[in-house]
């Protein structure tokens, strides 16, 4: 891979993690608690229903495309180890797909598949969105911080191969 596409590609990660971590972040500082403040029902529909929208083209584009660049990079970065930046690459790289995509698929997605599976107006409703928001957020958090943190060092190594180019 030439320099100035390995430049690209770490900044398109970069841009992509920082991204994700923020719609991440919006989820668990304002809008679970908001949806948690609501009856349960409502709350319930309201998660089902986002649950729903968020499989679109325009988050899912930048999600799975992030994860796939972040992998792309990780790799690259490895056979080029020896060049600067190539650890906080790998280590950036690495920690979105694990920590923010796989922490999704595992953990996440689970929780909205069970979600998804009872209706807001069931008798057993009210327990399981009570289960399911504390669950959701902590799972939800770690993918924020996760993502947050690769952006953190992916622009650590956008700055050490400037210093060093």
């Amino acid at each position: 891979m030439i320099p100035q596409a390995l430049f690209f590609l770490t900044l398109a990660s970069t841009l992509g993690c920082g991204l994700i971590a923020g719609v991440f972040f919006a989820f668990s500082s304002f809008v679970m608690p908001a949806l948690a403040r609501l009856p349960p029902a409502e709350g319930m529909a309201a998660m089902q229903s986002i649950n729903v929208v968020v499989l679109n083209r325009s988050f899912l584009g930048v999600f799975v495309g992030t994860a796939g660049a972040c992998l792309i990079l990780a790799v690259v970065s490895m056979l080029r180890w020896s060049e600067a930046g190539s650890a906080l690459r790998i280590a950036g790289g690495a920690l979105y797909v694990v920590g923010t995509f796989l922490v999704t698929m595992v953990r996440n997605v689970p929780l909205n598949d069970a979600l998804e599976r009872v209706s807001p107006e069931a008798a057993a409703a009210a327990e399981t969105w009570a289960r399911y928001v504390p669950a959701w957020t902590t799972w939800n958090t770690a993918r924020a911080l996760a993502a947050l943190a690769s952006a953190a060092l992916l622009t650590l190594a956008l700055v050490q191969s400037a210093r060093a180019g």
